[in-house]
């Protein structure tokens, strides 16, 4: 999976001579944490809460409400930005996204096509991912199931779940430091799960293969 595919690329973005009360009343307006700066169609900068909260004075400071507002329509965002920034190209892979933003400690990634800012990913656009991918707002049953890790496992689930003529609309795996691997799969549909459960154990069990909980999943919006 590309950045591309999951990046916003309708960037809404500001210049370094906006203001730092322009930029706050925009975030506000269009509930965002940061604010690419651009300049002659390049980045040069970031502004996030962090650094408008930076840029305020203190609560116990002795100026006045006209003294703070002239303060924050008089600082421009080039004076409280963050230059030195950590980009991605939009076809570097999600994971690798996802290992800058740890590593970094950072939310957020601009993305970069010649250094051209072509789009931006977030934290936020990485927990929709995983919801997507996972199948999370799908309406069916959720099958969970145990096995060996070694080949042919998963040919043989998805064989023995075709033949009940079950949809499988996702698969999520994860191994265990027991050798053992768990594989999830989504399936479209209203099924009675005992049922199910039943039939599938009877016909995976002899492979050391078990259905350990089938769940009804309803449709949700993923904002």
């Amino acid at each position: 999976m590309a950045v591309r595919d999951f990046m916003t690329d309708t960037v809404i973005h500001v210049s370094p001579d906006t203001t730092v009360a322009q930029a706050a009343d925009m975030m506000k307006e269009k509930n965002f944490r940061r604010l690419p700066v651009v300049e002659n169609g390049k980045l040069v900068g970031l502004v996030t809460e962090g650094t408008l909260a930076d840029a305020k004075p203190s609560k116990a400071t002795t100026l006045s409400i006209y003294e703070m507002n002239y303060l924050l329509n008089k600082t421009r965002i080039k004076d409280v930005m963050v230059k030195s920034l950590i980009t991605i190209e939009p076809n570097a892979s999600l994971e690798d996204a996802i290992y800058l933003m740890m590593t970094n400690k950072i939310g957020v990634l601009p993305v970069l096509d010649k250094e051209q800012l072509v789009g931006i990913i977030t934290d936020k656009d990485v927990f929709k991912t995983f919801l997507e991918v996972s199948g999370y707002g799908v309406e069916g049953i959720r099958i969970r199931i145990e096995a060996d890790n070694k080949v042919g496992v998963l040919a043989k689930i998805v064989q023995t779940i075709s033949e009940e003529n079950l949809n499988i609309s996702r698969t999520v795996e994860a191994n265990k430091d027991s050798g053992k691997v768990i594989i999830e799969v989504q399936i479209d549909g209203s099924f009675d799960t005992e049922a199910v459960r039943k039939t599938l154990n009877e016909k995976l069990q002899p492979f050391d293969i078990t259905v350990e909980s089938i769940v009804e999943t309803s449709a949700k919006e993923l904002l």
